[in-house]
């Protein structure tokens, strides 16, 4: 049960930052879209579910394809942005786990770093119910790594982790090869067959204030108390500040795991 409060909680801190959202987090590289399209056998027009856009990261690149879609977005304030960006795609303010769309029978449901965020008992079923027969669903997410030759900063700024927020957990993204997939949940759940996963590694260079900015979209980062997180990243910001060249480099893991509804 606090997990599910904490679930519940962390998922609705990204309306209070909005505007910071908008402008801080990253976009997804192409050769995502061309996996979904590939995998999915998406074509002009095909119908798709977007489980929540915040404020359209994805969904700009998904309408420009020429996709007919819906964006199922919990926070209001997210969701206003969303339409801005994105106002050929339709995009309705509700929770998932209660919506009920008038016409179900979905191409394709997509989902961008938001899979955990639905509640476990309907994470499958739903979506399986909501897709047409052979219809595909398809979660990307982009986990923090440290590759070999990676930027050695994010160790190194555990000293500040450890100072300011000390917790057993704090420590260092791992290589990619320690992220574990999706998969065997989703054969395990039984509504999804011909399940794969694609990898692709992302490399984003960041000055100290756009690190800066992006942290402070993190639900973590969010729950903290204020004077707490204002240290946490006074001391980040000056950590990159004194490196040659004042940026770091960021890698993230790009996971994208399908899998198909039965015909």
């Amino acid at each position: 049960m606090p997990e599910h409060r904490d679930r519940k909680r962390l998922r609705e801190t990204f309306g209070s930052i909005a505007e910071l959202y908008d402008r801080a987090r990253p976009s997804y590289p192409a050769v995502v879209f061309d996996d979904l399209a590939e995998l999915a056998s998406l074509e002009p027009g095909s119908r798709v579910l977007e489980i929540g856009p915040g404020t359209g990261k994805a969904t700009v690149e998904l309408a420009r394809r020429g996709y007919a879609v819906t964006g199922i977005e919990l926070s209001a304030d997210l969701g206003e942005l969303a339409r801005r960006n994105v106002p050929e795609a339709e995009i309705v303010v509700g929770d998932f786990e209660t919506w009920e769309p008038e016409e179900a029978d979905f191409d394709a449901i997509v989902v961008f770093n938001a899979f955990h965020w639905v509640a476990p008992d309907v994470r499958y079923a739903k979506p399986a119910r909501l897709l047409r027969p052979g219809g595909a669903l398809l979660v990307v997410g982009a986990p923090h790594v440290l590759p070999e030759g990676g930027d050695p900063f994010f160790a190194e700024v555990q000293k500040d982790y450890d100072a300011v927020v000390p917790h057993p957990d704090n420590r260092a993204p791992g290589p990619p090869d320690e992220i574990e997939g999706w998969g065997e949940d989703w054969l395990a759940s039984g509504f999804f067959e011909g399940v794969e996963e694609r990898r692709h590694l992302q490399a984003i260079e960041y000055t100290a204030d756009e690190l800066i900015a992006v942290l402070g979209t993190f639900s973590d980062n969010l729950a903290l108390p204020e004077e707490q997180r204002e240290e946490l990243f006074r001391r980040i910001h000056a950590r990159i500040e004194a490196r040659p060249g004042g940026t770091v480099t960021k890698h993230h893991l790009l996971v994208l795991t399908v899998g198909y509804r039965p015909r």
